[in-house]
């Protein structure tokens, strides 16, 4: 029997496993911190943080959390609409669109978010910053600005 509501195929990657250590009185406190990257391979992706006691635990709650905070990429040929500049914390991020067949020609966690949301042609560098937590909540905001090339085009001539 086939269910109305189609299960989503998310895809999961894991960004980071940090082991955090906190002095107590009684000795040491150890916690672990998962950053984990979900998506479609159709546009969606979300990133997620999690933190336990235990690897699977942290990396489960970091997995729901990505799942909450999925947003829709706008593709265009297989790549981004247009460039994107932003500056966050520490971090510089510069994306820009490639033509076909270029690949993605950028680092870090930059490479596994594109690849997890399905766009494949993609050219940037990330300035100022190593932390891949940084670098993980930087891309997600450039992300988030980028804008439709269908809207920006319709915007363009009511403007004129």
């Amino acid at each position: 029997m086939v269910d109305q509501f189609e299960e989503k195929k998310l895809e999961e990657r894991i960004l980071l496993i940090k082991r955090v250590t906190k002095k107590i009185t009684g000795g040491s406190h150890i916690t672990f911190v998962a950053v984990v990257a979900v998506g479609d391979r159709k546009g969606k992706v979300g990133v997620g943080m999690g933190k336990g006691r235990e690897v699977p635990q942290a990396i489960r709650k970091a997995f729901t959390k990505a799942q909450k905070k999925m947003i829709k990429i706008p593709v265009y040929k297989g790549t981004i609409p247009h460039e994107v500049f932003l500056k966050y914390k520490a971090g510089v991020v510069f994306l820009k669109p490639a033509p076909e067949g270029t690949g993605l020609k950028v680092g870090s966690v930059i490479r596994t978010i594109f690849d997890l949301a399905g766009v494949y042609n993609v050219s940037g560098k990330i300035i100022g910053s190593r932390n891949q937590i940084v670098n993980t909540h930087l891309i997600m905001k450039a992300i988030g600005m980028l804008k439709d090339r269908a809207l920006s085009v319709s915007e363009g001539t009511k403007n004129e």
